[in-house]
């Protein structure tokens, strides 16, 4: 299968050979044909399959740059993620002159304002400020024929549930809905359905399977007190090319930053409430490798794609598997072999064993040499 046979025009098919992409991807290959036929859709496949492509390229075919309205809109739940998808709208832009907005809080909303009067095909936007513009009239989803969710579990269950449900009531009823996810349980899919038209469900579970295989997995007992030492004593011996450390909360990125950094490690913070504008330019230089390490909350761990992520480091084992799985994901990407290090103290042994049960293997445990 190729793109050009899923219906992909000429000059699209160019951009992504110019970068490239030379053949869809499965969550493409399944997903493409139905939405250009106006089905709606609930995808999900593991992180790092290309669900973003798979989305965006039905979405160019179908709007008109000729009719000066919103035709497109996709929310995602983090300004990170907004921006990645930005990112790759702008290169498929090449191809189609398609004018895109990109809605995230932390851009200034006056220069936003400006902009939408001209006229905008496609809005690539996180919740808080979508809402914003439409209470101020300057964003209108009358006439749009596509909605995404990206990163769908969590728009619909972890905390936007409200915020989803207010932008819905500012867009006609007949509309085409898209749900991608790397996780999809039954709940989340018995909310999506309230919304959906009898949608088609497109899952891609080897893809979830091989993303692990390429992983290796590896736990390092110690206490909470001891944990910050441990952690060096680890990342002294990988000396990682690249790697995220993943803690808690807030307050845990802080402390362990400011360790590390007093240690002499090349590192940085990422988390809700640094400065977007700061934010920005920390994934810069992180993607530039010029940050070894960068210490964040699970904000960064949605969809957030950054190649030669060698290493994943658990300071703080996460609350769900879901939240494992995504933070493991961010290595050991397109085929490459990926590492990722948790560190328990005795009271996660419980968490430790739900995670090993649904991922269907033990994970084993690292000696450090002393």
């Amino acid at each position: 299968m190729n793109f050009k046979k899923l219906g992909i025009s000429d000059n699209i098919y160019n951009v992504l050979m110019k970068n490239g992409i030379n053949e869809p991807t499965p969550v493409q290959e399944q997903s493409i044909g139905l939405i250009m036929n106006g089905s709606d859709v609930i995808a999900q496949a593991a992180t790092g399959t290309g669900k973003t492509l798979a989305f965006l390229l039905p979405i160019f075919e179908q709007i008109s740059p000729n009719n000066n309205f919103v035709q497109g809109l996709i929310i995602s739940p983090t300004r990170e993620l907004a921006i990645q998808i930005t990112e790759e709208a702008n290169k498929l832009s090449q191809g189609k002159d398609i004018n895109i907005l990109a809605a995230y809080g932390g851009k200034d909303v006056s220069s936003q304002i400006k902009k939408l009067k001209g006229s905008i095909h496609l809005v690539i936007a996180t919740p808080g400020r979508l809402i914003d513009h439409l209470m101020r009239k300057t964003v209108d989803l009358s006439k749009l024929n596509t909605l995404v969710l990206d990163e769908a579990d969590e728009m619909l269950f972890m905390g936007f549930k409200n915020d989803i449900e207010t932008i819905m009531k500012f867009m006609p009823k007949k509309r085409q809905m898209l749900c991608f996810s790397a996780t999809m349980d039954s709940q989340v899919k018995k909310l999506a359905y309230r919304y959906m038209n009898d949608p088609c469900v497109v899952t891609i579970q080897k893809e979830e399977k091989l993303t692990l295989d390429n992983i290796k997995q590896e736990v390092v007992e110690t206490t909470d007190r001891h944990k910050q030492d441990t952690l060096c004593s680890v990342l002294n011996e990988d000396n990682p090319f690249m790697a995220i450390i993943f803690c808690r909360t807030k307050v845990r990125v802080d402390k362990l930053e400011e360790g590390l950094h007093q240690r002499g490690y090349n590192c940085a913070k990422l988390h809700s409430d640094i400065q977007q504008s700061k934010r920005e330019r920390i994934m810069k230089s992180f993607r530039n490798s010029d940050i070894q390490y960068l210490i964040a909350t699970d904000v960064a761990a949605r969809g957030l794609d950054v190649s030669g992520v060698t290493h994943i480091y658990n300071y703080d084992i996460p609350e769900t598997v879901e939240s494992y799985v995504h933070r493991i994901g961010r290595t050991g990407r397109a085929g490459e072999e990926g590492y990722t290090c948790l560190f328990i103290d005795p009271k996660n042994q419980k968490m430790l064993e739900e995670i090993e049960k649904t991922i269907k293997m033990r994970i084993s445990k690292r000696q450090l040499n002393q």
